[in-house]
């Protein structure tokens, strides 16, 4: 067995928004790393691949709480729980009625408080077994930076990064590490349909790898690597952080391009 594979051998994870993009990207990845996996979304997950899907929406409290309870039994344990599941909008604060600021919020912060307090009791047991946990939430590089079109969406990651670090303080003392990935714009099928809306959708594209320094969009693969990182054991010391991959939107502050001669 290699080091990669071994890093995860005997623990237990639980994805939410597991079924596609960055979630999947994630699960399939903690597997390939000797983990077992379980994958909650809405729907169930097409390709199963060794995962051990549950089917719950994340803005219901009695489903979420059965199904962490099936995760559970299914993988054997939890050791790790990755709050990906997250829905996006579009707009200023004058574009998105009070519904879909409801909607929006239940889904992206009220869907980790859920999913998390379900699942702490069986964090606390892996604790009690193994010596630590891991919680994982899926963040944004709009939580800190300002983006245009993005005020509902920003306001719910801004809440997300807050919500991660008052849940690191409140369970550091028990073991159970808190974090959070700053993803810049991923190439995701939200962005997929986001593009396919926009007048010109080869120009959108264009303009948003422009937007990342390295000048493309991040991987659902990249985020997933990040992620895996701040779950593994080898990141025990590693709590109340938030880990941007962005292409350098976060940090770096570049010059514009020459103009044409």
């Amino acid at each position: 067995m290699t080091e990669s594979v071994a890093e995860f051998a005997g623990l237990a994870a639980l994805v939410t928004g597991g079924a596609s993009g960055i979630g999947l990207a994630t699960a399939r990845l903690l597997a390939a790393r000797g983990a077992r996996v379980a994958v909650l979304d809405r729907v169930k997950a097409e390709d199963a691949g060794g995962l051990h899907p549950v089917v719950a929406d994340v803005t219901d409290d009695a489903a979420v709480r059965s199904a962490v309870a099936d995760a559970g039994r299914a993988v054997g344990a939890l050791d790790i729980l990755v709050n990906n599941a997250g829905i996006g909008a579009a707009g200023t604060v004058e574009d998105n009625d009070d519904d879909e600021w409801r909607r929006v919020l239940d889904v992206n912060v009220l869907g980790i408080v859920r999913t998390t307090r379900a699942a702490l009791p069986l964090l606390r047991e892996a604790v009690r077994a193994r010596g630590q946990a891991a919680i994982v939430n899926t963040c944004s590089i709009v939580a800190t930076a300002g983006l245009p079109q993005r005020a509902l969406y920003g306001a719910s990651k801004g809440a997300v990064y807050a919500l991660t670090l008052a849940m690191a303080a409140d369970h550091v003392a028990e073991h159970i590490r808190v974090n959070c990935v700053s993803p810049g714009t991923a190439d995701t099928p939200w962005v997929a349909r986001l593009l396919s809306a926009a007048p010109d959708p080869a120009a959108e594209r264009a303009a948003l790898n422009a937007r990342q320094p390295m000048g493309r969009l991040v991987t659902a693969e990249e985020v997933a690597a990040a992620i895996a990182y701040l779950a593994s054991p080898h990141a025990g010391a590693t709590t109340g952080t938030a880990l941007s991959v962005d292409g350098g939107m976060a940090g770096l502050r570049m010059r514009p391009p020459a103009p044409p001669r």
